[in-house]
């Protein structure tokens, strides 16, 4: 046993009343002992751990039936420990501790030593803690002889802690302290197997010498606490919460590792691997269910301190927007270069069709996935996309330029941008978590600007063909021949011939906005005032024409794939005020036609009203100013599907 020349203060009093009181200090030691209960294992003699302490062996105890060389050499270390320990309780407690120092040195020497030889098992079988491989966990014998040592050794270590409370206040007696030895051992082999980890070739060929050590110790990391947590727990107490100081060195040594990495320049690959194993691997590890029950990884906390993971995601994201941008700009490019050599899009099921959205939708989606995981946050990974505004700003002038050009291939890229434009906006209503608020918005605006050009651009030709169909609506012939409007229907067809090669998913949208503008047409022709219906029985016709005229269409686009039901409403509305004659109810039809479409001037108000030359103009006067008064305040705020804002008048 070791002697320490100085004692503490606490010692020598209890020391000086004990041998006041005529009780030697062995006695009273002797005597603390003798009130703690030690129930046999089968096994190894010992107790069971509990509770983290132990109390010293019975009479009736096997261990004095063999010698302490016996049971060092079959590894039960437990009952070694209490051998000594009844040993150094026995030559403490009959004399004086003055009387076992002068007396009793051989023995207190050979004690010591056979103390110095336990201690050493106990480290090395500590040691050999971590020695099993994944594989060798169903090997019974091997796991049998690792725990057993094991625990044997984890006991007499807790039973020592015990011991060295009762020692303190004795000044020769010095405390083994084989706790903090057992914490010092674990950490130095941790930090021996992180520092020797073994390569795994395979897959890992195109890796940096940086990449390929996080990797090696990611995977050390992961199969040593999978054995902890499956072999070695069982070895411990339970409020040793042994997983979690295990889980502890590791993340400690790990986060050293990366500190000493990241201090140095890193190119932008071992950048982004760096961050990934931060933020996606090493949690993933943690997470696994095995670990997750047995590890608090919110106690860990994060590898790297917030500063060095600031720099590394500034580094990351810079270089991500910028490849973003780069790749891009370069689909457009290409883009561009197709067209002014004259060549046709490519088409697909008989419609014109352009990569540039698919490829840049897919790289947008694919990094901002991949920078979420490598940072940890969404925010941070939708920032790499804040050059896409731009890059739209470009494709609508792109857009422009074609068609102002006019060229022959033009009305083809038009519509193949159409495709490109519903797919950018589909990517934005879909999966709107790819991008930031700001870039939403001010994307989704350009696309609407693009969409609204491209339709005009389309229909133009169109309605050029159509306008001599036009002029025949709202004339007495229009209202006394049927077949004039059953002419318009037919040329219509006919001119949507043009829009073949139209993607499958913007044809409805043309043939929507070609009814509405059809619609918007027909309104601006009745209310040029070309007709005058001077009576009752006029209005009367009209009325019946305009109310045919709107089923008619309805059905008619309605076959052609438009959904715009509500237009049909504003023609009936308007052949509804062609019918009425009383003040009151003319008012009444008014307003309500002012409140559903809060667009309609009384300008709008008084052509229509023109119409009906029975009418005086203090009767229309009065029937506006109704509208007047009730549209103040009712209408601000609403929302509405704009109409008569664009039903130009002369």
């Amino acid at each position: 046993m070791r002697v320490h020349s100085d004692s503490d203060s606490e010692g020598l009093r209890l020391n000086n009343l004990l041998n006041q009181g005529g009780i030697s200090v062995g006695r009273w030691f002797r005597g603390k002992l003798k009130k703690m209960k030690r129930p046999s294992n089968p096994q190894d003699g010992s107790s069971s751990l509990t509770d983290g302490t132990q109390s010293v062996v019975d009479e009736d105890s096997p261990v004095a039936n063999q010698t302490f060389e016996q049971l060092l050499e079959e590894q039960c270390l437990y009952k070694a420990s209490l051998l000594l320990i009844d040993r150094e309780n026995e030559l403490f407690g009959k004399i004086t501790e003055e009387e076992v120092l002068q007396h009793h040195a051989e023995e207190t020497e050979k004690l010591s030593t056979e103390r110095r030889a336990l201690e050493k098992q106990i480290q090395h079988t500590l040691q050999q803690s971590l020695s099993l491989r994944l594989e060798e966990v169903a090997d019974e014998a091997a796991v049998s002889a690792l725990t057993m040592a094991l625990t044997s050794a984890v006991k007499a270590i807790y039973k020592e802690e015990e011991q060295d409370l009762l020692r303190k206040p004795v000044r020769s007696r010095t405390p083994s302290n084989w706790k903090k030895l057992h914490d010092s051992i674990l950490h130095s082999l941790v930090e021996a197997r992180m520092d020797n980890t073994s390569v795994v070739l395979a897959g890992l060929a195109e890796q940096s010498s940086i990449q390929l050590d996080i990797q090696c110790m990611g995977r050390q990391l992961k199969e040593d606490l999978i054995l902890v947590v499956n072999v070695l727990k069982s070895c411990y107490p339970e409020e040793a919460n042994i997983c979690q100081f295990y889980a502890k060195l590791y993340h400690q040594n790990l986060s050293a590792k990366l500190k000493k990495i990241v201090d140095f320049v890193l190119d932008d690959k071992d950048c982004a691997f760096i961050l990934r194993w931060v933020n996606e691997y090493y949690p993933g590890i943690l997470k696994k269910p095995e670990l997750a029950s047995e590890i608090d990884s919110a106690a860990l906390g994060k590898l790297l301190p917030t500063d060095l993971l600031d720099c590394l995601e500034k580094q990351y994201l810079e270089t991500q927007q910028s490849e973003l941008s780069t790749y891009m700009n370069r689909v457009l490019e290409e883009e561009i270069k197709t067209w002014n050599r004259r060549e046709q899009p490519p088409r697909e099921d008989g419609c014109y069709t352009s990569p540039l959205a698919y490829d840049i939708i897919q790289l947008i989606s694919g990094m901002v996935t991949a920078a979420e995981k490598v940072t940890g946050s969404q925010q941070k990974a939708q920032s790499i996309t804040c050059q896409l505004t731009d890059l739209l700003q470009r494709f609508k002038a792109f857009q422009e330029e074609i068609i102002k050009q006019n060229k022959c291939n033009s009305n083809a890229y038009i519509k193949a941008h159409l495709g490109c434009v519903e797919q950018f906006r589909d990517i934005f209503q879909r999966k709107g978590h790819l991008f930031p608020n700001d870039v939403q918005e001010d994307c989704l605006a350009v696309l609407t600007n693009m969409k609204q050009s491209a339709y005009t651009f389309l229909l133009s030709s169109v309605h050029a063909n159509l306008k001599p169909q036009y002029r025949k609506l709202g004339t007495s012939d229009w209202l006394g021949n049927k077949t004039l409007f059953e002419k318009l229907l037919s040329s219509m067809e006919n001119e949507l011939q043009d829009l073949e090669g139209l993607p499958q998913s913007c044809h409805q949208g043309v043939i929507s906005e070609f009814h509405q503008q059809v619609t918007q047409e027909y309104v601006k022709r009745l209310l040029r005032r070309e007709i005058k219906l001077r009576d009752r029985e006029h209005q009367q016709k009209a009325f019946i024409t305009v109310t045919d005229n709107a089923e008619t269409l309805h059905k008619r686009f309605k076959k052609m794939g438009s959904q715009e039901d509500w237009l049909k409403e504003i023609l009936t509305n308007i052949a509804e005020m062609l019918k009425l004659q009383h003040i009151p109810a003319l008012q009444m039809q008014i307003v309500s036609l002012g409140h559903a479409y809060p667009d309609l001037s009384e300008r709008h108000v008084s052509a229509l009203l023109k119409l009906k030359t029975n009418l005086s103009k203090e009767d229309r006067h009065k029937i506006k100013a109704t509208l007047s008064d009730t549209r103040k305040e009712a209408y601000e705020g609403v929302k509405f599907q704009p109409f008569f804002s664009k039903v130009e008048l002369k």
